[in-house]
């Protein structure tokens, strides 16, 4: 592989394009959900928290996009749930966003932090909340999500339901306080 004049100084092995092209290629399996593949692919030494320039780790891609048996490959390969991409938005918390329950679930059982806030304090039963995603508000409380965390905002995750509309859940988490 040739190197970059700068590399040399830095170590940094300069990419060719048949690497650029075989990472394309691994993203594109986890946004696809192609278990197999990447299984083969992990068994081979594929790094399990491969990332790409947004961030993005290829779990949090199969995760995202709904693909279970690819988000259970990468997790049983060692991907870490608690992988933040560059918005620092975490896998628990795209799950928690798109309403995917059995995905929280996968996530949480996994090792996912139910409390990882992104940089602006938000957290996954924040997004749950601010979607009306009851049952992941439920899943996300039994399993220790701290209602009363605020963003950035000074917003709790009823208040962000409420301001969103989110008419059940802001319910659901007022008559906590019952």
């Amino acid at each position: 592989m040739a190197e970059h004049p700068n590399d040399a100084q830095t170590g940094t092995p300069e990419l060719d394009d048949e690497i650029i092209n075989f990472a394309a290629k691994v993203f594109n399996c986890a946004r696809s959900g192609d278990s197999a593949q990447l299984k083969e692919w992990l068994e081979q030494g594929l790094p399990p928290n491969l990332r790409n320039d947004k961030g993005d780790s290829v779990l949090m891609l199969a995760s995202y996009h709904g693909h279970h048996e690819a988000t259970r490959v990468l997790l049983e390969h060692s991907a870490d749930p608690n992988t933040h991409n560059d918005n620092g938005q975490s896998p628990l918390a795209g799950a928690a966003y798109k309403g995917d329950l059995e995905m929280v679930k996968l996530l949480v059982t996994k090792g996912a932090d139910v409390n990882a806030a992104a940089p602006d304090g938000r957290t996954a039963l924040m997004f749950a909340a601010m979607f009306n995603h009851t049952e992941i508000v439920d899943y996300l409380l039994a399993n220790g999500a701290d209602r009363h965390a605020t963003g950035s905002r000074g917003m709790t995750a009823q208040q962000l339901a409420a301001a969103m509309g989110a008419m059940d859940t802001a319910a659901q988490l007022s008559a906590l306080d019952e």
